[in-house]
């Protein structure tokens, strides 16, 4: 039988890890009112000089000939953007005073020496597409000002960067831009009518949801009916607890729901099968917990798991119960969210991708192919007393029109094979096996339903199994003469990893 253990913090390896190498440092610099330097009057110089100038810079240039661009952008000066045009080539002394100095230089002989005067003149410098003499880049930009996301891949990928501002942009709601000038404008409210710490992040963390909701910022004289709501709906002294999905592994499996659960997060329960590299999308500050559960190994008990749930939200904490794949498919949600709800803690649920559908994904198969299954069962692969569960109604799993996925059902691999057959399942039903779904030590077994215990033996794993039962495996059938993901079906033929 298991043993209990209690929840522990965890030490440093899980937690954030350390800042990786930077290849350069971004910064925000204000230039309102800064005199710019921009020598050369290309299309390219033009870009960088409306990119300064929307900036608040004063921006002169110095060029004998201007492009049809330029000459327009100079003539427009819209919103108050000043430009200042000097008919004549770059020289050391209109360096002085500079805060930037910006070159589209025409050789590299004008590109060493525009680099050489700015540098005497202790300006930063920057040479358009010339990354020797670049004491700075310019990034792709996601402008929602005040709200301002610069991306660089420091001059190695400029494409990379504009495809990373194009996934960035697709993710932030036009209204945000409205919702930070608002955010401005009551800063100073907030400031001296909350108190700092959990009263104040609760009401930023409340104002961040309506910023995300999608709907529009209030006008400025509806702003005032706005705030107090939210004050009052943020101010509460109780905490509340978040069921969250982590999903298979893989990080990049999670939504963006979970992210922002995470980063709001005080505190962070998670399980012993979510991976590092999830909670390293929480908040720094966070304290993370492990809190283990494994069948078969060392455990926390499921009631001290819900007793410090309980007990960190009536300390005004945001917990974050972290649970590997969907906390309601075989992740007793629903015995957490029953005691929180007898305690009056409000308490809320994100789903995650369960490991079926990674499974699936995985293996490019429909578990529902209209010409093989029209119905799909997940089924627990242990009782509460570890042995096979006698309430399933086994004699159902043998419809071939069906695909049974059974979780958590490594160590009754064989006696699932057994039973199936007993009840009527064919031995060559194909059957697919899955271990660490989505994670680098991921691997498979493909075989017919009679081998399944051997399969499962040969995979030699301490991870969580996932078999899969039914007709729409056979399509992939021949994967494994075709050296794809699959590791057989003799024993001495060894798991292939893949992922």
């Amino acid at each position: 039988m298991p043993t209990s253990r209690k929840p522990v913090e965890v030490g440093a390896r899980r937690r954030a890890a350390p800042i990786e190498t930077l290849a350069s440092l971004p910064l925000f610099f204000p230039l309102q009112g800064r005199r710019i330097v921009v020598a050369g009057g290309t299309d390219a110089a033009c870009w960088k000089a409306e990119l300064l100038a929307a900036s608040g810079a004063q921006v002169h240039v110095y060029a004998e000939n201007l492009t049809p661009a330029f000459q327009d952008l100079i003539a427009s000066g819209t919103d108050g953007r000043h430009y200042t045009h000097h008919a004549r080539p770059w020289s050391a002394d209109c360096l002085q005073g500079a805060a930037l100095a910006v070159a589209d230089a025409a050789s590299d002989g004008e590109a060493r020496a525009f680099h050489c005067a700015a540098g005497a003149a202790g300006v930063p410098v920057n040479v358009i597409d010339n990354p020797p003499y670049c004491q700075f880049q310019f990034g792709s930009i996601v402008n929602r000002s005040p709200v301002v996301i610069g991306i660089s891949t420091s001059g190695v990928a400029p494409i990379l960067g504009q495809a990373i501002r194009r996934r960035i942009e697709t993710l932030l709601p036009a209204s945000l831009q409205d919702w930070a000038k608002l955010a401005g404008r009551v800063r100073q409210r907030v400031m001296t009518s909350l108190s700092a710490g959990l009263e104040r992040r609760r009401f930023w963390e409340s104002f961040t949801d309506l910023a995300f909701s999608g709907q529009a910022a209030p006008e400025e004289d509806r702003a005032r009916d706005l705030l107090p709501r939210i004050e009052a709906g943020s101010g509460s002294a109780g905490g509340r607890v978040t069921l969250v999905g982590a999903g298979p592994g893989d990080a990049e499996y999670l939504t963006l729901k979970a992210v922002r659960a995470l980063q709001g997060a005080d505190v962070i329960l998670f399980d012993d099968l979510v991976d590092d590299a999830v909670l390293e999308l929480a908040r720094r500050e966070a304290k993370r917990m492990l809190v283990g559960k494994r069948g078969g190994r060392e455990s926390c008990r499921q009631e001290d798991i819900n007793d410090l749930m309980v007990s960190l939200a009536r300390r005004g904490k945001n917990v974050v119960r972290l649970k590997s794949g969907d906390p309601m498919i075989f992740g007793r949600a629903g015995e957490e969210l029953e005691r929180l709800r007898q305690e009056g803690i409000p308490a809320s649920v994100v789903p995650g991708i369960t490991a079926a559908s990674a499974m699936a994904a995985a293996l490019g198969i429909s578990l529902t192919h209209r010409d093989h299954a029209q119905s799909v069962r997940f089924v627990t692969g242990h009782s509460r007393n570890g042995d096979l569960p006698d309430t399933v109604d086994w004699k159902g799993l043998t419809d071939p029109a069906t695909t049974t996925v059974f979780y958590m059902a490594g160590r009754m691999a064989a006696r699932i094979s057994e039973r199936l057959i007993r009840e009527g399942r064919h031995p060559d039903t194909p059957v697919r096996v899955m271990t660490n779904i989505s994670r680098s030590d991921a691997a498979s077994w493909a075989g017919p339903l009679a081998g399944l215990g051997e399969g499962v033996d040969g995979l030699r794993t301490a991870g969580p199994v996932l078999i899969a039962v039914g007709e729409v495996l056979a399509e992939r059938s021949m994967a494994a003469a075709e050296g794809a993901c699959d590791s057989g079906t003799s024993d001495d033929q060894p798991a292939t990893a893949f992922g």
